[in-house]
């Protein structure tokens, strides 16, 4: 297996051996330096090679692997050409954005998502429509291709996304079986934030001479500040409150072990006045869809979560994580914290432990190679004027993808017709049936009457507010 533990340095894409359209798009979007793991990963992953990387979420993977697959696609031919496996519905959901974002340079690429929760009917009406790209969880992929439904004859990318959580959710014969149906001559790029006895195994089945990269973790430990307080049973959702009135952050992820402590946080947040929403295993997939955009679009306080959802959620200005209850699991905790400090800025870590998790904090400890620091609930006052208030509000448009509606129009509908700044508006969500659009709380209500009374894209939309 040849290594190379390149951390190499940040350089522009332009370096890279990419068309100036895609060069182009990437300037559009933002994109002006590589960040480690895709300045290390892209140019053996546009050579062609086969690729085990190692880098946490957040360390900008997802457009490492993404253009690699897009340039060696064939948009003028109506197969799938490539095929991405990931843990989890929420991590499909986010990778097939960004491949969206990264293919506009080239002329019309489908892209479908294939995961549980949705009807096979329209995943399988999606494939015969001819897809480019495929991304989906093992499972429901596998359903697929035993119903003959997807072929991965034109195969030429196959790539494993946060390969360790699938090994860790037991989906390896899942990946297993996926991958024997897939050419022989095809490129595998395998991403992993840890590297488990179960990669090597796949690696040695499956890939050839894969070139190895690690890189070390984007966000650097000092920028989040960590926490700890000492609660008990009875005080800890009471202790979450106090955390959120004294440090009073716009975004928080709260991480609770079990699905019945996530119901009970948010009962008891929405109950104090909070804007409180929950995210975990069983929610439906259009509920999932309106969390998610509320957060995103800072219309929603405080998510709370359990840990199924929290890799592959890609939040971005995310002040503060609550570990309303500690994990068993270092690395876990690890991954949880990562969420916030993202790309230099700071963040707040905060964790509630009772006595009887002592054991798993010293864990922590030892993985993270660093005490803990404790303070006291009672240095915790409420800051600030009234209630904690997000920013904004989410509208919601019936009509999505489906309908062609774009962004763009939601934009122009609410900026030229409407009359508001660009500023007043936040994140647009487009999804197959529904728009989520974020706009200023002061204009909430009037926005959703004068989009009522309006059109988008030329056509009366019935909206509603979150």
């Amino acid at each position: 297996m040849a290594t190379s533990a390149q951390s190499a340095a940040n350089t522009g894409f332009d370096t890279l051996p990419l068309n100036p359209a895609t060069l182009d798009n990437l300037k559009q979007l933002g994109y002006l330096e590589m960040t480690p793991i895709q300045a290390a990963a892209l140019p053996p992953a546009l050579a062609g090679k086969d690729l085990i990387a190692q880098a946490k979420t957040g360390s900008g993977k997802t457009a490492a692997f993404a253009l690699s697959l897009l340039t060696n696609l064939n948009p003028r031919r109506f197969a799938v050409q490539a095929l991405v496996l990931c843990p989890t519905r929420e991590l499909a959901d986010q990778v097939t954005i960004e491949i969206r974002r990264l293919a506009r340079a080239e002329e019309n690429i489908k892209v479908v998502t294939l995961c549980g929760g949705v009807a096979l009917r329209g995943q399988r009406a999606s494939l015969e429509h001819g897809a480019h790209i495929v991304v989906g969880t093992p499972g429901r992929v596998m359903d697929h291709l035993q119903r003959e439904y997807l072929n991965l004859e034109a195969l030429n990318t196959l790539v494993l996304d946060e390969a360790d959580r699938m090994l860790d959710m037991g989906f390896f014969d899942d990946i297993a079986t996926v991958t024997k149906q897939c050419p022989k001559e095809r490129q595998t790029l395998l991403f992993s934030a840890t590297y488990p006895e179960g990669i090597e195994k796949l690696a040695k089945q499956f890939m050839r001479e894969p070139v190895q990269i690690k890189v070390e973790s984007l966000h650097a430990e000092s920028l989040i500040e960590q926490r700890f307080y000492e609660v008990t049973r009875h005080t800890r959702l009471a202790a979450v409150a106090q955390l959120l009135n004294h440090f009073r952050p716009i975004s928080t992820l709260a991480f609770c072990n079990t699905k019945q402590q996530c119901k009970d946080l948010v009962t008891y947040l929405q109950e104090q006045g909070f804007n409180a929403l929950a995210l975990y295993g069983e929610l439906e997939q259009r509920e999932r869809d309106q969390v998610l955009a509320q957060f995103a679009n800072r219309s929603c306080s405080v998510l709370v979560a359990t840990d199924v959802a929290s890799r592959g959620l890609d939040i971005t200005q995310l002040e503060a994580v609550i570990n309303v209850d500690i994990t068993p699991d270092a690395e876990v905790h690890v991954h949880r914290i990562g969420r916030t400090g993202r790309a230099g800025e700071s963040g707040l870590a905060l964790s509630l432990a009772a006595m009887y998790e002592m054991g798993f904090v010293g864990k922590i400890e030892q993985y993270q190679n660093s005490p803990s620091v404790w303070h006291k609930l009672e240095e915790l006052t409420p800051t600030g004027e009234g209630p904690l208030l997000p920013p904004m509000v989410t509208l919601q448009i019936l009509g999505g993808r489906k309908e062609k509606i774009r962004p763009g129009d939601v934009l122009g509908a609410l900026t030229a017709d409407a009359g508001y700044s660009r500023e007043q508006i936040g994140k647009i969500n487009v999804t197959e049936f529904t728009t989520f659009v974020a706009v200023n709380r002061d204009i909430a209500q009037q926005a959703m009457h004068k989009l009522n009374a309006g059109k988008v894209k030329g056509k009366s939309v019935r909206v509603r507010l979150l």
